[in-house]
């Protein structure tokens, strides 16, 4: 394997990496932070691998000096993390934490110190409990609420901060989370997950308005979670399953951003619990964003079956530790087809990355062949996206660190940097610096080409 770039990319590229609050921060009951839906569903026996919680985590609360410093060795130019809506807003209502705040300015000041970006996501899955006991994403003066802890933050943080990401990943929220109860709150309602995917829309579209009142010279945008879906065969049946997991799972909220509406077939397949949609709802969800983030991870290759739709496991690929097909080229005809179908302005791949069985060798080291892979296949993938068109201005790899990886516990690592749970101490992986020479190695020379 090279660290010599296959493909060109554009001279202001961004090169970074992500992480999100609940999975790396701990410090969970300290200075005044809320509790978070994530901490309830923890507590509860038999909701999270191993009885692990984020009470802990990665303790980047205390250690992100150390963490920076491991950035500013790989040469990033930006860092995703998110900002814990219960540490800001302990009860989601009322009053401002200003000592959460306070840690995030912290965080961003020692970012900007050390020439990186901060690209600051908004909502990463911790609503506070306080809201859930209320009713959760499921009523729209949550959405309402939201608006109120993006302006705390906003303020506090807009003059330093100029990206913005109102939410992550609203379909693993809803549907996860709400209709299959996997993910926190645990609800098992499909008409409360369509409740919930239209009000964190709202919400995203009432945060837009917002940030452009407060942080007028910012970009705003939101990551979803997307994946390109393949059928498994050409079988009509197969063809018509694919066509239906892209609509629940891609165009349900692709078109709402993009188009202003819900996609009529999956408006059918949902019509006896519709999403609850009032006047001028629509056309909030639809103001114009500056960028799309997309976190993709793998392809769906589905068919249909005599007892619904079938996820198809090939017997010859590679899967990840998480059961996740490597297929890179997924990558390259996603981002191709969401330029074709809805012409972002600009894209960020605000995750990608792959969780393996990574150990400490006797070496003290830790040598992750395949992540090199996984990364090095789907960067060049992105690369050959943008010779055909497609507007990709940042890859960020998930995750910088090992980290509390949701109902998976600490079983599952995705970090480029390997985390000692018991001591807390960092090890730079294989991969880690492959990352750090490929990035290097895209810098412009003293000639003005690459390196």
């Amino acid at each position: 394997m090279t660290n010599q770039p296959t493909r060109s990319f554009p001279a202001d590229f961004v090169w970074g990496a992500a992480t999100a609050a609940y999975q790396v921060e701990g410090a969970a009951g300290e200075d005044g932070r809320g509790e978070s839906v994530w901490d309830r569903f923890a507590a509860t026996p038999g909701k999270v691998r191993n009885g692990d919680s984020g009470l802990v985590a990665c303790d980047f609360y205390r250690r992100y000096p150390e963490d920076i410093a491991l950035m500013r060795e790989l040469g990033l130019d930006a860092f995703r993390f998110s900002v814990s809506w219960p540490r800001v807003i302990p009860d989601g209502r009322g009053r401002v934490n200003e000592a959460g705040l306070d840690f995030y300015d912290r965080l961003v000041d020692e970012l900007l110190a050390n020439n990186i970006k901060p690209f600051v996501t908004l909502f990463h899955w911790d609503t506070p409990q306080a809201l859930e006991d209320r009713g959760g994403w499921t009523e729209r003066e949550t959405a309402e609420l939201f608006v109120d802890y993006v302006d705390a933050v906003a303020e506090r943080l807009g003059d330093r901060v100029d990206r913005w990401i109102t939410h992550n990943e609203p379909w693993v929220v809803s549907w996860i989370g709400h209709a299959w109860g996997i993910h926190a709150p645990g609800r098992t309602s499909e008409a409360d997950a369509i409740a919930t995917s239209h009000h964190l829309l709202l919400s995203h579209g009432w945060a837009v308005q917002s940030l452009r009142r407060g942080s007028p010279d910012a970009e705003v945008g939101i990551s979803l979670n997307l994946a390109h879906v393949d059928a498994a065969s050409d079988a009509p049946e197969d063809i018509a399953a694919a066509r239906e997991v892209d609509g629940s799972e891609n165009r349900w909220f692709l078109d709402p951003i993009f188009r202003g509406s819900y996609p009529a077939d999956a408006l059918e397949r949902f019509a006896a619990t519709p999403p609850p949609v009032r006047e001028g709802d629509m056309q909030t969800i639809s103001a114009p964003i500056d960028f799309l983030g997309i976190n993709s991870y793998f392809r769906r290759l589905v068919r249909d079956g005599a007892h619904g739709l079938n996820a198809v496991h090939l017997p010859d690929a590679q899967y990840t530790d998480t059961g996740w097909e490597v297929y890179p080229d997924g990558l390259h005809k996603l981002l191709v087809r969401v330029t074709e179908d809805y012409e972002p302005p600009v894209i960020y791949i605000t995750e990608s990355g792959a969780a393996f069985g990574d150990v400490r060798g006797h070496d003290g080291q830790v040598h992750d062949p395949e992540r090199k892979a996984y990364l090095e296949s789907h960067i060049d993938a992105v690369g050959r996206a943008i010779e055909e068109g497609a507007p990709v201005r940042g890859y960020f790899v998930w995750s910088l660190l090992d980290n509390f990886e949701w109902a998976h516990g600490y079983s599952k690592r995705f970090g480029i940097v390997y985390v000692d749970y018991p001591t807390l101490e960092r090890v730079p992986k294989d991969s880690f610096w492959w990352y750090r020479d490929f990035i290097a190695s895209m810098r412009p020379s003293l000639s003005g080409s690459p390196a």
